[in-house]
């Protein structure tokens, strides 16, 4: 009898529909790279299907458009820079910090390691490319601060996203927008050598270049939770297993095993943040009172209104 009953119950569950796994859609920064490893692992390796996701990964066809298609309901997720989060924040836009990708920062002020720029200084009269309209005149403008100059001291080209061959040519002297993981090594590809003024050694604060955002009037806190818990189980296998998990990112996609990749990836290793929901409240509170000391942002708002941990109670 015993045994009728649990073929009875085997056969019951067996019959019972598959659960359907809640869908989420990620727009990412930028097309696929070593800055989004955890992510492309933990789709990979079925984490978020063992978190009951179906989660769209989508490269934009826009980097600035990202943070926008969150803000107007269109995606869950997007991936984003926190001073830009800042910035848009103080706007109007409706974007919280949900979660942490890369925990330092990347992007960085690059010269020609041959050019005339030596210090900060030397950038007085000099032309400096950008991509992002907005926030990196604001980084460009904090760090120009720090030598007594303003944005009037410089001209500022947007170069689209050109950035290196902008540098290469001479059609400016820095650019800012570039990430140290990458385009010293394109440069250096390409025949040329970088160097780079590091944002947090020149007067800004450290910050986290690469967050995820939600729609901040209704981010799916459970939702989000499961997805965060996908990403960091991907990034604790990243640690543990760091040949096996750079073998199966470079077989995601072609481009991604080539020698630009390869190095990004190594120099990118270990900046992805350990605990990617868990929320540095100090870093984001000095980070805002940086954009106001310096004219950035017109008042100082509590963190709460840019950044949660989608785990703590409300």
């Amino acid at each position: 009898m015993r045994h009728l009953l649990a073929a009875a119950l085997l056969a019951l569950v067996t019959a019972l529909p598959a659960q359907a796994a809640d869908k989420m859609t990620l727009v990412l920064d930028w097309f696929v790279n070593p800055d989004h490893a955890p992510i492309v692992l933990a789709a990979e390796q079925g984490y978020f299907t063992d978190a009951g996701l179906e989660v769209e990964i989508i490269a934009p066809a826009d980097p600035a458009d990202p943070p926008k298609l969150v803000a107007a309901g269109s995606a869950d997720l997007a991936i984003t820079y926190q001073p830009q989060l800042h910035l848009q924040v103080h706007e109007g836009l409706p974007l919280v910090r949900v979660g942490t990708l890369v925990g330092t920062p990347l992007n960085c002020l690059m010269v020609r390691a041959d050019g005339p720029v030596a210090t900060l200084a030397d950038l007085r009269g000099r032309r400096i490319g950008y991509s992002v309209a907005g926030v990196e005149q604001a980084l460009v403008s904090a760090l120009l601060a720090q030598a007594g100059m303003t944005l009037d001291d410089v001209e500022m080209v947007n170069v689209n996203w050109a950035l290196t061959p902008a540098l290469l040519s001479g059609q400016v002297d820095a650019t800012i927008g570039g990430y140290r993981n990458f385009e010293l090594t394109q440069m250096r590809l390409a025949g040329g050598e970088g160097r780079c003024f590091f944002l947090e050694e020149e007067g800004l604060p450290a910050y986290d270049e690469l967050i995820y955002v939600a729609n901040a009037d209704s981010p799916d806190r459970d939702r989000i939770n499961r997805f965060m818990g996908a990403v960091e189980r991907a990034t604790q296998f990243m640690l543990n297993h760091p040949e096996e998990a750079r073998e199966i990112f470079a077989a995601h996609a072609p481009d991604l095993s080539d020698e630009l990749n390869t190095a990004a990836w190594a120099d990118t290793f270990g900046r992805f943040a350990i605990s990617p929901a868990a929320l540095d409240h100090g870093r984001y509170a000095r980070f805002e009172a940086f954009l106001h000391d310096n004219g950035l942002v017109p008042e100082i708002w509590p963190v709460a209104r840019f950044a949660i941990d989608p785990g703590a109670e409300e």
